[in-house]
């Protein structure tokens, strides 16, 4: 079995994801009854310094544009849905809660994450006895080592099918050639087929405290493996013109 290793990136997530829940105002953007249960007792420090850490001027904006993020996600998947997708594939989904909160009984849910990052969710959903629901299958993939179509298609995806990507938080820490794989890849699925994805802004385009945001999400996190090392970041212009070889699917961005 994988060692579990926490990432430090899926966690800065997950604590602003359960901060929203216990220190802004209603009505919250994202209803996640699931973010502050998987943190448990082990997070909980964490979680109560995250709303007024002095140091961290940024947070709040942060926190809102990461459960706004979500958010539109999951209100673009329910449009697909109603569409006739059947299929949700998180990439990287580290310890995103859609899963567990999932309205849609015939709507399956494929997670991709690093091995050893999933085994540390498991375990924080074992330890919280949140139990595993039964239209959710993990797909673990070693991008140093597998590739994502391969693992997919043995967790039982099937390519024939539209499918609803959510490809959020992880562009700005591939390659270039790495987004474009995946791109190519999701450009291959069925007619029907959506993704929505967010990228970042040069840090040198970016105001000061959205610098601070960006180097707070940037700082080199606790993690399993390499895919987790930030790169220099693909800019707008490389998002946006990296060519698919196959038809592109709908497209929402950030």
């Amino acid at each position: 079995m994988q060692d579990a290793r926490p990432s430090r990136t899926a966690l800065r997530v997950a604590l602003r994801r359960a901060a929203h829940q216990l220190y802004d105002a209603q009505p919250l953007v994202l209803n996640d009854p699931i973010a502050v249960a998987i943190l448990g007792t082990t997070y909980f420090e964490e979680l109560r310094r995250t709303p007024t850490r002095p140091d961290r001027p940024f947070s709040v904006g942060l926190r809102a544009f990461l459960v706004a993020r979500s958010r539109y996600a999951e209100d673009t998947l329910a449009r697909a849905i109603a569409q006739g997708v059947t299929q949700y594939v998180l990439l990287g989904a580290g310890l995103d809660t859609f899963a567990h909160r999932n309205p849609y009984p015939h709507l399956r849910v494929f997670e991709v994450d690093h091995p050893a990052t999933q085994q540390w969710k498991r375990e924080l959903l074992e330890t919280g006895r949140l139990p595993t629901p039964a239209n959710l299958t993990y797909v673990p993939v070693d991008f140093e080592r597998e590739l994502l179509p391969e693992q997919l298609y043995s967790a039982s995806f099937n390519p024939q099918v539209p499918t609803f990507f959510a490809w959020l938080g992880v562009v700005p820490y591939l390659t270039l050639e790495a987004f474009r794989s995946t791109i190519n890849f999701i450009a291959a699925q069925p007619q029907g087929t959506g993704v929505v994805l967010d990228y970042s802004q040069p840090r040198s385009a970016l105001p000061f405290l959205e610098k601070l945001a960006h180097d707070s999400l940037a700082a080199p996190p606790v993690t399993a493996g390499a895919a987790h090392v930030r790169q220099p970041g693909i800019s707008i212009d490389d998002a946006t013109r990296a060519p698919a070889r196959n038809r592109a699917p709908p497209t929402s961005d950030w």
